[in-house]
């Protein structure tokens, strides 16, 4: 079984989907130590290809790297639909970006959310109707993809609301770094949680 692979998506991809990528790995060895990479993949990519085989923005490095997170072998890469279709789940910085991939890949439409979107309906999933979490592969891809659904029922017709976003923090200080981490990991440190708990 694959690893349950989550891709994070934004504008260029050096800035707010590499910070998301990386930290979402750092609290999956968190919980799993080194055995996570083999049970969670997390990737990122851009709408845009402008920054394609560049390293990561040196603000968002120096935010992964302040938080434990590693930002070795980075490379910037343009958003291709292949990326999508490995995808179980798909963050995106912002509502436009959501409906980029989305018209891109209609079908990924219930496997795709706003970040903040998510964070916001995370804690109201229903964790007693979940799969049993496990340390096999098969058992977090199936407690993955339950938990994807769940929030997808939970939002059900009503789109991202404008606070969901990420700012873009490029080109603006580390203050605006630091906000942005903040709010990426209270979205992946709980989604990590209870997809490992």
């Amino acid at each position: 079984m694959a690893p349950f692979t989550i891709l994070h998506v934004c504008m260029g991809n050096i800035c707010r989907s590499p910070m998301a990528e990386r930290l979402l790995a750092r609290a999956v060895r968190d919980r799993a130590g080194e055995a996570g990479d083999q049970l969670v993949r997390s990737v990122s990519a851009g709408t845009g290809g402008w920054h394609e085989g560049e390293e990561m923005n040196p603000p968002a490095a120096r935010q992964v790297l302040a938080r434990g997170g590693s930002t070795d072998g980075f490379e910037a890469r343009k958003l291709r639909g292949d990326f999508i279709d490995e995808a179980d789940l798909i963050f995106t910085a912002t509502a436009d970006q959501y409906d980029y991939v989305v018209a891109l890949r209609p079908d990924a439409a219930e496997r795709t959310f706003v970040m903040g979107e998510f964070r916001r309906l995370l804690g109201s999933v229903d964790t007693s109707a979940l799969p049993p979490a496990g340390d096999e592969a098969d058992a977090v891809h199936a407690r993955g993809v339950a938990i994807v659904e769940a929030i997808n029922r939970l939002r059900g017709s009503d789109g991202p609301l404008p606070g969901d976003d990420l700012d873009d923090p490029w080109g603006r200080g580390d203050q605006t770094f630091q906000r942005i981490g903040d709010e990426i990991e209270d979205t992946t440190v709980p989604f990590a949680k209870l997809l490992l708990s």
